[in-house]
């Protein structure tokens, strides 16, 4: 029976060779899509919705082509950064359920392939921020790859515990670049950006980790759960989401947001709030998974809320 397994495995292996001879641009197809996939799509693209917020938030005028190459370049960037993570990261994602299927441990992407990829489409991010925008959002946008890269991909990660609070700020930076792009100059309000990502990802990614926790204890990777435990690691996501709550609301009572952004981050984050709480009472951790998704959205409509805010502007009736 193997022998014959063998035998059929040939063929089919043949035919598909055959079949991609005679349909070139099929083959080009998938070879892109893999490059793509390096990229990590889904995480840039909330990378680029945060960035276009601060784009949009910062005071001051940008032409639109300026502001679409800022956004191009933080895309890259993010881009670029998932590529590397994914070829440092190789040894363990075989091993694990949820990234046995990425382009390099399916075989799909060469490693050498995979890091060079990365490391050009950086390099060509920073200096295209450099030569179009201005140095100051380059040079913040080169900080953030390095971060990522160096302290948290290739030490915090497998390191300690806390590697998600440290390492998450590079996830944190983007709408801060946007504003910059913008700007030239750091202020508290992109700051205020910066915090609310900060604060978000330790209960985002250890949600994640919960019902992911076999993956990490097989590589023996020390994420929260593995290292002190299920009950533990609620407690810490219910702290940093009643420390994230207020900071959402503060847009609206600096005057950086109105009405209509104050009352829809205080409803998500009654929401978040309650997702936490319930993961925290319940004895098992099957909602997890839910909270996890919810956290995704939360960020997501947090940030549509300031856009929408800007268009739909109704004023607080009391700022500080």
């Amino acid at each position: 029976m193997p022998e014959v397994t063998q035998d059929k495995t040939a063929t089919e292996v043949e035919a598909t060779e055959i079949s991609t001879d005679q349909n070139g641009d099929e083959t080009y197809r998938f070879r892109i899509a893999d490059y793509a996939n390096l990229l990590k799509p889904r995480v840039m693209m909330l990378v680029v919705f945060t960035a276009i917020t601060g784009v949009v938030l910062a005071p001051g005028d940008i032409p639109l082509w300026k502001a679409l190459i800022a956004i191009l370049c933080i895309g890259i960037g993010a881009g670029a950064s998932g590529a590397i993570n994914m070829w440092y990261d190789r040894d363990i994602d075989q091993f694990m359920e949820r990234t046995q299927n990425r382009p390099i441990p399916a075989g799909k992407v060469e490693p050498t392939q995979a890091l060079v990829f990365g490391v050009v489409l950086a390099v060509l991010s920073v200096v295209l921020m450099y030569f179009a925008v201005n140095s100051e959002a380059s040079g913040l946008l080169l900080f953030t790859i390095l971060y990522y890269v160096f302290l948290y991909t290739m030490w915090l990660k497998r390191s300690t515990p806390q590697n998600i609070v440290i390492g998450g700020a590079s996830g944190a930076f983007p709408p801060m670049i946007g504003w910059l792009a913008v700007t030239g100059e750091f202020s508290f309000p992109a700051g205020l950006l910066f915090l609310i990502i900060f604060l978000w990802t330790p209960p985002h990614t250890w949600a994640l980790a919960l019902f992911r926790h076999s993956d990490y204890e097989r590589v023996g990777v020390p994420m929260m759960p593995v290292v002190v435990g299920s009950y533990k690691t609620k407690v810490q996501m219910l702290i940093y989401t009643l420390l994230l709550v207020p900071v959402t609301l503060l847009p609206g009572f600096i005057g950086m947001s109105g009405l209509l952004y104050t009352a829809g981050a205080g409803a998500m984050g009654v929401l978040f709030i309650y997702h936490c709480w319930k993961l925290l009472k319940d004895d098992d951790d099957k909602h997890a998974k839910p909270t996890f998704l919810f956290s995704i959205l939360y960020l997501t409509l947090i940030f549509a809320f300031l856009l929408i805010d800007r268009v739909a502007w109704l004023p607080m009736p009391i700022t500080l």
